[in-house]
């Protein structure tokens, strides 16, 4: 549903709210069902030391499937398709476990619609040599190399002014477990405050980060392009720069989603997904409050998300609300006229 507010101010409200989480919700994940987009899964991040730290597993109407605990304070997590598990191709969510300085890695069983722990504890350590607040991983999100690779590119809770940010090769390991390889150190960090949000557009080969209070970053990808940031944007919000995430439909269209964080009140930043970013198309208040994480999606998942959906963290629920991407295109048409 679409409402103006003074000042023409759009509003867009959540359709579906999830159960809460009992501590403190993080960051949300959406998972396409691989043959019944109705089956699909949102995943969240339950922020807090072990043994409540944990990732909720829910079903599209927002109830609790599966609670994974034991994890030791989860920041963010991401999905992927089709990655190379030995001669297998699976699915696979991603998490950084911040105390624990490593991924937590899980397959996606798509007929039970749980996540199973498939994790090399000791090879999926990240940010060695480091210590202390440079080795604790907080965003991450992965990319789609190719050929059944995948990449995480992972921040951290502190690091330097230029490579922040560590990119890992996914790898197999013996017993169907997973670990990391260093691929590379990239990316520009202004010193001020930290860097959590991440999001990677692998079919235009782009990441974008939030350096919060300063903006948006643009990079290339793949490892192999020249490493130069590319744009910074989105640098005149009042509150910090946090969730991004990727609408992008088959078409070939598309928009990159940015979340302002507001206490009581959210508001989401849409941009082209092509061309260059630097002005909002369109801004919209979500309701949700002190937004984190942000994940979207242009599948067709049934009533009522049949052109797709979005997924922002509400704080002070504790929980992970869903919005209709046609009530956002509604808000899209009313600003056009």
């Amino acid at each position: 549903m679409v409402r103006l507010l003074k000042m023409e101010t759009l509003e867009v409200r959540p359709v579906v709210r999830t159960a809460p989480l009992p501590d403190d919700a993080d960051d949300p994940a959406i998972w396409v069902h691989p043959r019944d987009s109705r089956l699909s899964l949102i995943l969240g991040t339950n922020k807090a030391r072990a043994p409540r730290g944990a990732i909720g597993v829910y079903d599209l109407g927002g109830r609790m499937l599966q609670r994974i605990d034991g994890i030791d304070q989860p920041n963010n997590v991401d999905v992927a398709y089709g990655f190379a598990l030995g001669r297998e191709r699976v699915d696979i969510a991603v998490a950084t476990e911040r105390y624990a300085s490593r991924l937590r890695i899980f397959r996606i069983d798509p007929a039970r619609r749980r996540l199973v722990d498939i994790t090399d504890p000791e090879g999926a350590r990240v940010f060695a040599g480091e210590s202390d607040e440079r080795a604790m991983p907080m965003g991450i999100a992965l990319y789609q190399a190719g050929r059944g690779e995948v990449h995480a590119i992972v921040s951290r809770k502190s690091g330097p002014k230029q490579g922040y940010l560590h990119q890992y090769r996914l790898a197999a390991a013996r017993g169907g477990r997973v670990g990391v390889q260093l691929v590379r150190a990239f990316g520009a960090f202004s010193g001020e405050g930290e860097i959590e949000a991440i999001c990677v557009d692998s079919e235009l080969g782009y990441v974008y980060y939030a350096d919060e209070n300063v903006g948006i970053r643009k990079y290339h990808a793949d490892p192999r392009k020249p490493e130069r940031e590319i744009a910074l944007f989105a640098t005149e919000y009042e509150g910090d720069q946090e969730g991004i995430a990727i609408y992008a439909p088959p078409n070939g269209a598309g928009y990159l989603l940015c979340m302002e964080q507001i206490g009581g009140g959210s508001k989401l930043h849409i941009y082209p997904r092509f061309g260059v970013q630097r002005k909002p198309i369109l801004t919209v208040q979500t309701g949700a409050d002190d937004t984190d994480g942000l994940d979207a999606s242009a599948h067709n998942f049934g009533a009522p998300f049949e052109q797709g959906l979005v997924v922002a963290m509400n704080s002070e629920g504790r929980n992970f609300w869903l919005y209709r991407w046609a009530d956002i295109e509604q808000a899209l048409a009313k600003r056009a006229r």
